[in-house]
């Protein structure tokens, strides 16, 4: 096995920064640290993409020579963008600016608003994104090349078999017990009559803000629902084409005007009134306070009732989990990934500390194979359901080996055969550039000079 950085899956975390890294007291002198073709490598752009992985929780992840490591891959970046370049890789406006403007996004989200933004970086959104613009099209075209170059690598069984001899056992890694969960998930309506109890009380707050009875912040700190008591009220960003947001909630928030308040607006959620603080095109600020009608115990019964019934057609072998799941789950996802519950990777293998404690308790109880008898629970937004779970599998906690681990050894070898590919073609392609490695980086990062082309001395 080849104990070494694995460039393919790093080679850009050199730009993953680009917008968050641009904040108000940056102290590091633009030194030119390597030069690839016309292009520059600036120190600050190390120490930014430095402090960018320590901002987003990966201080613990960084190696002793990340600025070495960094280095290396910005050069990498830098002659596949030329190369991307050299064979017309298409990389239109279009895919840059959506890139951009889904990055300033996120980083609101993050911040909470558009001016805390602003006041972080020190430069308005729209100078961020100028900013941002050359190295988030550079970094696509890399990207572009990287994918003509791996793109078609496929990985055999025999390969994987090698790849995984290759290890030494005393280094195989340890895997705690991963499971797959499938579920039905049912979220019970509210009465009619509460629901137009919850209808009066939030036109009874809009006539309480307008009469300036009291602050929207603080109607929404002692009533909203939902979320934690520290955020109730906070104003946030909004945008209209985003697709993670309700579309009643969006479509009923762009009708109003700044410093209007909506009637009652019901949204998968609950009920709502919203405030539109402030507008600017596709983008606004607004609060919102929220109401959740409760349900009742005759409600959980009904939607019990309702998937006991599900359960049995499953059981008696008539419907399939999966197609009960499209058919009656309430669970949006599951509509588009499946039923069975996802890892942070993506993955329908979970590890028991990323389940919630109601389904925990009810996991403990079952063996492989089993469909639960439906049970209530609390989902986000403290929203009550009721779902049925299928446990389809559970890996006892084990040393990695070819038959438990298969899928995820091949994985493994696919990314180096990747990286073996990528690294022949850099070693034909690199000489063919000019690149030019400054002194100090040369003397403190060996791994760099490499790089330099045999007729420059660095500078």
């Amino acid at each position: 096995m080849l104990y070494r950085k694995n460039i393919l899956t790093a080679v850009f975390l050199l730009f993953v920064g680009v917008i968050a890294a641009q904040g108000p007291k940056k102290a590091v002198a633009d030194k030119i640290i390597a030069v690839v073709g016309d292009r520059i490598i600036l120190y600050s752009d190390i120490k930014n993409s430095i402090a960018d992985i320590v901002r987003q929780g990966g201080a613990n992840t960084l190696p002793p020579d990340a600025e070495c490591l960094i280095t290396e891959q910005a050069i990498v970046s830098k002659v596949l963008m030329l190369q991307a370049e050299k064979d017309s890789l298409p990389v239109t406006d279009e895919e840059v600016e959506a890139e951009l403007d889904q990055r300033v996004r996120y980083y609101i989200t993050q911040l909470g608003t558009k001016d805390l933004l602003e006041e972080y970086a020190g430069k308005s959104v729209y100078q961020i994104k100028d900013d941002a613009r050359e190295s988030v099209r550079e970094r696509k075209l890399a990207e572009a090349m990287q994918q003509k170059i791996v793109g078609n690598v496929k990985i055999t069984p025999t390969e994987v078999k090698t790849y995984f001899d290759k290890i030494p056992k005393d280094s195989l890694p340890f895997f705690e017990s991963e499971l797959e969960i499938c579920q039905i998930l049912l979220y019970p309506k509210a009465s009619r009559d509460l629901e137009q109890y919850i209808v009066t009380e939030m036109n009874n707050y809009k006539k309480q803000l307008e009469n300036k009875v009291t602050s929207f912040e603080q109607l929404a700190k002692r009533v909203s629902e939902g979320e934690a008591e520290e955020i109730r009220g906070r104003s946030f960003q909004i945008n209209r084409n985003e697709k993670n947001w309700d579309p009643v909630f969006l479509s009923s928030a762009f009708r109003l005007k700044p410093g209007e308040i909506s009637a009652p607006i019901k949204s998968k959620f609950g009920y709502h009134l919203i405030l539109m603080v402030e507008r600017n095109g596709d983008d606004a600020i607004v609060r919102h306070i929220l109401r959740i009608p409760p349900v009742t115990d005759a409600e959980i019964a009904q939607s019990k009732a309702r998937l006991d019934t599900v359960r049995s057609k499953i059981l008696a072998g008539t419907l399939s989990f999966n197609e009960a799941a499209t058919k009656y789950s309430d669970d949006e996802a599951a509509k588009f990934s499946g039923p069975c519950v996802l890892n942070r990777e993506g993955a329908p293998y979970v590890t028991i500390d990323q389940l919630d404690k109601e389904m925990v308790a009810s996991v403990g109880k079952m063996k492989v194979g089993d469909i639960s008898l439906p049970t209530a629970f609390t989902g986000d937004q403290n929203k009550k359901g009721v779902r049925v779970i299928y446990l389809k599998s559970r890996s006892e906690p084990h040393r990695m080996n070819m038959r438990d681990d298969y899928s995820k050894i091949s994985q493994m070898a696919l990314e180096e055969k990747k990286a073996l590919v990528l690294d022949k073609w850099l070693k034909t392609k690199i000489p063919t550039y000019y690149i030019m490695v400054d002194n100090e980086s040369s003397a403190s990062c060996p791994r760099v000079q490499k790089f330099a082309s045999t007729d420059t001395k660095g500078f």
